[in-house]
């Protein structure tokens, strides 16, 4: 068994911090749900698509310290370091935004980890060898193949499904705003306590 997990959206939550940061800068009311894709449809649907870009490579760059950890996921780390279960992160991320200043998104995301404990020998203690930011999604179809995976957590469903998608891969689709309906032969979860059920770690 080894496990690949997905960075954005599936580790790290962005809500709070997108819609913290729209309101900052006024291009939302404080009525909007906090939820990344109601700030994001709310910008598209009002002809502010490059707005809602530049505001990613923002949050991504200079305010990523910002965002939080999903509840659960680092119990999970923890079980898979615990019955020496073999992971990595594979994530499909841009090396600098689209729009904005040129913020190195890897470095960030790095950064996040380090303070998230991810790279702590007391904690998660992962190594830079397991921790992959591709710049396409094809580069992260690959390195899955690569890397051996037997079972991939990601929270998009049409990645999930890709042709490419390596056949022996279990895809399991953590969709925690439950925007997805069941998809054959994957199994979706809303929260991290159940991925970690489905897996039937011994504590």
């Amino acid at each position: 068994m080894k496990i690949g997990i997905d960075f954005d959206n599936t580790i790290i939550c962005y809500h709070e911090v997108f819609h913290k940061l729209a309101l900052e800068k006024k291009l939302i009311s404080a009525d909007l749900p906090v939820n990344k894709t109601a700030v994001r449809d709310y910008l598209r649907n009002t002809g502010k698509n490059d707005l809602w870009t530049e505001l990613q490579g923002y949050v991504y760059g200079k305010r990523m310290s910002d965002a939080k950890i999903f509840e659960g996921v680092k119990d999970f780390f923890y079980a898979l370091k615990r019955n020496n279960i073999p992971f990595v992160i594979i994530s499909h991320k841009t090396k600098f935004p689209y729009k904005g200043p040129e913020y190195d998104l890897h470095q960030q995301a790095n950064q996040w980890l380090t303070d998230h404990g991810f790279f702590n020998p007391n904690q998660i203690g992962m190594k830079e060898d397991q921790i992959f930011f591709k710049l396409t999604k094809q580069d992260k179809l690959l390195c899955i193949a690569e890397n051996k995976c037997t079972h991939f957590i990601d929270d998009l469903p049409e990645f999930l499904t890709e042709k490419q998608f390596p056949q022996k891969v279990k895809p399991i689709l953590f969709d925690p705003d439950n925007n997805y309906p069941t998809i054959e032969n994957m199994v979706k979860f809303a929260f991290w306590k159940d991925i970690l059920l489905y897996f039937n770690f011994i504590n």
